[in-house]
């Protein structure tokens, strides 16, 4: 009775599972299949494209193989029976040829996309880039604007259509930055700077998140990545100066200490040069030998930005190096 029960009711619960599991992967979406930037356009050809190109010698394997099981299956008394076949420079050729070509041309490819695609490469644009300087925190994202004189901790704000260049570095252990929508991942080291060039083609909120393993805080060193029209740019700007504490040597040394999923946060003036103290501060100081540590290399820096500089930079033409 059981057994008569289980096929009965078998395909109609075949079909019930393939049908919830088809409305359950309605709102799944592949980020890196779904770009929104020039960078992630590019990378997404390159990976349907290699793909296609090695799907040229899979699936005649595979189908290959299944036919071959059919044909020469033990029940088929009309298949070819050759004992003592044992070689075809017939098919050498053909087993050896076609993946050496696919070979030849993905070579090709991935030298050119890999110049292509390089991410110390500026990216070609009218508009001047906006520049970001990333360190990675335990466990959490500092951002500081230079041109601008603000900082944000966990949320990334920048105008659509513009050339993002970052400088990334970290302040202890090595960290992945990665926005999958918009791009390429790059790592941020301890004592070394990195950079990595990007671009937010439409207005959106595209997810951040650290794709390098690095402690029992990682799952939530994720941020928002907000793309937002020029005018609200400069806005944003102008709100975050204006009502947003400052991040000078004190704030900063609390930022280091390690938390996990750290909430959003603003600073609407940081102490010039941080970046850069941030990234020297392992590297040995020019006379004497000493080695630079992080609270007394920070500390050098002014506090806080004086109000007549911060006033005078522009909202959105950052004055060239």
């Amino acid at each position: 009775m059981s057994a008569s029960l289980f096929h009965r009711f078998r395909r109609p619960a075949l079909r019930l599972a393939v049908l919830v599991g088809v409305m359950f992967l309605q709102g799944c979406r592949l980020a890196l299949f779904d770009p929104k930037g020039d960078i992630g356009n590019q990378e997404r050809h390159l990976i349907l494209l290699s793909t296609g190109l090695m799907l040229l010698v899979v699936i005649p394997v595979i189908a290959l193989t299944l036919y071959f099981f059919w044909r020469y299956r033990a029940t088929n008394t009309e298949a070819t029976y050759a004992p003592e076949w044992s070689h075809s420079t017939a098919i050498e050729v053909v087993v050896w040829t076609i993946p050496c070509v696919i070979v030849a041309v993905l070579a090709v490819l991935i030298w050119r996309s890999t110049h292509d695609l390089d991410p110390y490469k500026a990216l070609a644009s009218e508009r001047a880039p906006l520049k970001v300087e990333v360190v990675a925190l335990n466990w959490k994202w500092l951002f500081i604007y230079p041109d601008y004189g603000v900082a944000t901790v966990n949320e990334l704000v920048v105008p659509a259509r513009t050339p993002i260049e970052f400088h990334l570095t970290a302040d202890s252990l090595m960290n992945s930055f990665f926005i999958p929508r918009l791009g390429s991942q790059v790592y941020a080291m301890a004592g070394m700077e990195t950079r990595l060039h990007l671009i937010a083609d439409d207005v959106g909120t595209y997810a951040g998140r650290s794709s390098a393993y690095s402690g029992s805080g990682f799952s939530g060193m994720r941020f928002d990545t907000i793309a937002v029209s020029e005018a609200d740019f400069a806005d944003w700007i102008r709100r975050t100066r204006t009502s947003s504490p400052a991040l000078d040597a004190d704030g900063y040394h609390a930022l280091t200490a390690p938390s996990e999923h750290e909430p959003a946060r603003k600073f609407g003036s940081v102490a010039p040069g941080l970046f850069e103290h941030v990234v020297d501060q392992y590297m040995p100081k020019p006379i004497g030998g000493e080695v630079c540590g992080p609270s007394d290399s920070v500390a050098r820096t002014p506090s806080v930005l004086a109000p007549s500089h911060t006033d005078a930079l522009p909202l959105m033409s950052p004055a060239k190096d």
